[in-house]
Order: C-alpha cells, then structure tokens, then sequence
C-alpha cells in the first residue's frame, strides 16, 4: 500500500527506484504562478514580434539603431517563447521531454540571454556615438557595420554558451539525479568566468557609456540655454537702443540746425 502511494507522486512510477518525486504545491498556487507568468510571456511576445513586423516591413525604419533594436526584440521575443515557458514547466511539474530537449533548452537560452546582452551593449556604443560625435555618426555607424556587430553577436553567443553545455554532448542527462529532472551544473571555474564576462563587464561598459552620454547631454543642454538666454537678451536689448540713437540722432540734428539758423537771421 505504502509503495502504490509512493508510486503515485513519482514522475515515472514505473521507475520506482531512479524516478524524481512530483512537486505538489496547492493547486491555487499553481493556477496563479502560470496564469501570471504565461501572461506575462504572452505580452513579451506579442510586444516584440510588432517591433520585429515594423522595422522589417519598412524600409524607412531600418536605421542601424533600429536594427540593433531588432536584434534586441528577436532576443526578447524568445524569452517570451521559450525560456519564461521553459522555466514555468520546469520548476511546477516534472520534465518529460526527455534529456535530448532538455540539452537543447538549456543552450538555446544561455545563447539568448548572452545574445540579449551583447545587444544591449551594441545598443550603448550606438547611442555613445550618436550624441558624443554626432558629427562622424554616419560614417562610423552604417547599416553593414552594425549588420556585421549583430551577426558577431549572435556568433558570439553560441560559441560561449556552448562552453557550458559541452560535457552534455558527450553524456545526455549526466547530472539529473533521477528521472524527469533538467538541470544545469556549472563548476566554479565557469562560473566565475560567467559572472565577469556576462555580467560585470557589460553593466560597466554600459554604466560608463551612459554616464558620458549623460554628461556631454548635460553640457549641450546649457550651451543651449545659454545660446537661447544671449538671443533673447538681444532681442529684448535692441529695440531700446534704437530708439536712444533716434534721440541721439534728433538731439544733434537740432544742435546742428541752430547756428545755421541764426546765421540765416542775421542775413
């Protein structure tokens, strides 16, 4: 008896010994994690896939910062499609998919997450550029330039995430403990390299390239004022010295006009 109950919270019953055990939370509780969360990917998905619709239908709207924000939408749009879900299937039920998916899942969304970063990146150098040398923006940021930064992205993010899913290629499911897990384990070393090199390095980059922005925004904003301030001085200014020269104008002409005519009395 004690074993058929047993049997009945395992993922694979018929798996006694190896199986993982099923996660049950209160049912309320599940109903709103995946009401809340699959609404939430929806949403993602629906926003992002418009942005993707637009910049790729008009031609006028692909400008290279457009199109980094369409590399930066395509990235989003797979968190809303695969990982959000992914994640929410993973953590409230157990993984049947098997150990090849599992692979496959995991990979797919360390390449997205690394992809959504070097985005951002790209994104901050654009801006950077655009406001802090407007006047070679054209030059240094074209289309095909910022068409070959997106592709070295990408590349970059496949080849980088695959560092941490190769021992899966050579054993599938090496580190689930039993059945119906998926798991990730990455060692200390990996880990270490993943915090700088996704994390810490592209928050600096993108924290020291705003700041710039930030100041030289800064800095056009109060020549501007000052430029508006002196032009309205001047208006303002002008009119009042123009009519102190007419005084002064008409003063001289008097003073000019009375020796002539006392000398025309005396004639």
């Amino acid at each position: 008896m004690t074993e058929t109950q047993d049997g009945a919270e395992l993922c694979f019953p018929q798996l006694f010994n190896t199986s993982c055990r099923k996660l049950t939370p209160p049912w309320f509780e599940v109903m709103l994690i995946h009401i809340l969360f699959y609404s939430i990917s929806l949403l993602t998905v629906a926003l992002n896939l418009l942005v993707i619709i637009s910049v790729s239908h008009f031609r006028q709207l692909q400008t290279p910062t457009n199109i980094l924000l369409l590399s930066l939408a395509v990235s989003d749009l797979l968190v809303g499609l695969v990982v959000m879900p992914g994640e929410i299937f993973r953590k409230t039920s157990c993984w049947f998919l098997g150990d090849l998916v599992c692979f496959l899942y995991n990979y797919l969304s360390g390449i997205i997450n690394v992809s959504s970063i070097g985005d951002m990146v790209l994104i901050s150098v654009d801006r950077y550029v655009a406001i802090c040398d407007p006047l070679h923006y054209t030059t240094r940021i074209t289309i095909n330039r910022v068409k070959l930064c997106v592709c070295l992205c990408w590349l970059y993010s496949v080849s980088y995430s695959l560092l941490f899913v190769k021992d899966e290629l050579t054993q599938l499911g090496r580190y689930n403990s039993c059945y119906g897990e998926c798991v990730l384990v990455v060692d200390y070393v990996l880990g270490a390299v993943d915090v700088v090199f996704s994390f810490i390095v592209p928050v600096t980059v993108i924290i020291a390239l705003y700041l710039r922005i930030f100041v030289v925004a800064v800095s056009q904003a109060r020549a501007m004022r000052s430029h508006i301030t002196a032009v309205t001085l001047q208006h303002s200014v002008t009119p009042k010295a123009k009519k102190s020269e007419l005084k002064a104008a008409r003063n001289l002409g008097v003073l000019i006009q009375q020796p002539g005519s006392s000398e025309t009395n005396m004639l």
